[in-house]
């Protein structure tokens, strides 16, 4: 296929020239829509693979490996938090302490995704990643025997699974990208990230109706390192190791190198890159701070209410652990379907329509979280159809952040989505709120209500970080088209020694 421009829009033609060979180029004027381009991008609907077509039955194993494997990623990552309560019991440790747990895992996971963003586009992407899972695998198991005079080794356990998580977070997403172009891609990493705040709550719950059963919350730990090592096992024999922006580039995959260096270079160039980059850094702020400490806040104020005598010795009543979690895959669900649908159906007629439904997402949550925070030590039930709320629109982001991911080129999609780390950055930067919650405890420590009243004060800071992340991804709306363009005008031509300028037509 061949393109000629046109005022306003996109024109195609389609000749065929000696020896039946395609070749796709791209022309646009700067008022084009992106998503009109993604749609148009590789009319061959066949995953490519190399010189031959990957068959979709494989293709397909080899997406659901990758969100079984992702699934259980989040399912581990919330475990501890379902069973929070129990362990700061059995270590006999305070808010700001067990914010650890949370805290080193991310840390970890910030400092090491940049490196596997670099060796994922260079090196194989799916042994990278086995080595990875392995790792994670282990220590979460090991983690499992620690007692109770050795916490300093659990927080070093989380902090080696923040490890081998960094690998697979980082490359997966970008091996389902150059599987499928066009539609087909949107859905396949919409059913990635869809398993976020599902495998979320399934950790939630499998936390705390596991610790239930046995008495004993580190048998809950013990769950996903056996699920896990079958997850290994499949993606050995069936996921591909496709060539690094095949979907653009019919199969061929991209031959060019980069430093490191020029790589970084170019994402800072990219506008879009870097404010959406502080939109989800905001939005994972928000999902961090709650997901770890909604279902510990939830308990306190049934506390507060008298409905519920305080936990002085394990096991603690994790029940709030169990409805948080069936709320956060109830929510996941329906947000990220929601959030696809409109995306789907808005992207021909809406422009830039990406960037402003991550913002709807994000402000529309605010005042549903204020009534969560303010209606907790009066109505549970209540509470929990805030919560609800707030979490599906938060979820509409989900599956979006994953097509925002792709405005990069295709051979260097790990370092555009981890680069950054920006959904971790988010998370590092939401131990604030169990630091301010100790801090104003101190004024009352022997008092459950003011227990209850210091962590409401501190999740204030979600709703005031919300307000910055709906302004970023307005701002990024403005850029968002043309950089699309310009990355895409990359991988369908020749490639070029020189980046693309971006935030041009």
């Amino acid at each position: 296929q061949t393109c000629r421009r046109t005022t306003g829009h996109h024109s195609f033609q389609t000749e065929e020239g000696a020896g039946q060979r395609d070749r796709v180029s791209l022309a646009s004027s700067s008022s084009g829509r992106y998503g009109s381009i993604a749609g148009g991008l590789a009319k061959s609907t066949t995953p490519l693979v190399g010189d031959a077509a990957l068959s979709t039955r494989r293709s397909y194993l080899a997406v659901a490996v990758l969100c079984y494997l992702n699934l259980l990623n989040f399912m581990d990552r919330y475990t501890i938090a379902g069973v929070l309560l129990n362990i700061q019991k059995f270590f006999d440790i305070n808010d700001s302490t067990s914010g650890l747990l949370q805290t080193v895992f991310i840390f970890s996971f910030i400092l090491l995704a940049p490196l596997f963003g670099y060796l994922g586009d260079r090196y194989n992407r799916k042994w990278i990643m086995i080595g990875g899972l392995s790792v994670w695998l282990v220590m979460t198991l090991c983690g499992s025997f620690v007692n109770k005079k050795y916490f300093w080794v659990l927080v070093l356990m989380r902090a080696l699974v923040g490890t081998g998580e960094a690998s697979y977070s980082t490359i997966a997403p970008t091996i389902i990208g150059d599987m499928f172009s066009g539609g087909r891609r949107t859905i396949a990493i919409s059913l990635f990230y869809v398993v976020l705040p599902v495998g979320s709550g399934l950790g939630y719950i499998m936390g705390s109706t596991i610790a239930t059963a046995t008495g004993d919350w580190r048998w809950a730990l013990r769950v996903c390192p056996v699920l896990g090592a079958v997850g290994v096992v499949l993606l050995v024999f069936l996921c591909p190791n496709p060539p690094r922006g095949a979907s653009e580039t019919r199969g061929q995959g991209v031959a060019g190198r980069s430093s490191y260096l020029e790589d970084i270079k170019y994402l800072l160039k990219n506008k879009s890159f870097v404010w959406s980059s502080l939109g989800i850094t905001s939005m994972s702020f928000v999902t961090g701070a709650l997901a770890f400490w909604a279902p510990t806040f939830l308990s306190r104020a049934q506390v507060a209410q008298g409905s519920r005598q305080p936990c002085v010795a394990e096991p603690c009543d994790t029940s709030d652990s169990f409805i948080f979690g069936a709320v956060t895959v109830a929510s996941g669900i329906f947000g990220v379907g929601l959030g696809t649908l409109l995306t789907r159906g808005l992207i021909g007629r809406v422009p830039h329509v990406d960037p402003l439904i991550c913002a709807v997402g994000m402000l529309g949550c605010i005042p549903c979280l204020l009534a969560a925070i303010f209606l907790a030590a009066r109505s549970i039930p209540v509470t929990y159809v805030f919560v609800f709320l707030g979490e599906t629109l938060l979820s509409l982001n989900w599956p979006i952040m994953g097509d925002i991911v792709l405005v990069s080129r295709g051979a260097w999609r790990s370092t555009r989505l981890k680069g950054g780390s920006s959904p971790l950055l988010g998370h590092m930067t939401s131990p604030p709120c169990p630091q301010i919650s100790d801090s104003l405890s101190a004024y009352d420590p022997g008092s459950p209500q003011w227990r209850f009243h210091s962590l409401q004060y501190s999740f204030l800071l979600c709703p005031a970080v919300a307000v910055l992340g709906g302004v970023f991804y307005l701002v990024n709306a403005l850029y968002i088209t043309r950089d699309k363009m310009a990355a895409q005008r990359f991988s369908e031509g020749e490639q070029p020694t020189v980046l693309p300028k971006l935030g041009s037509p």
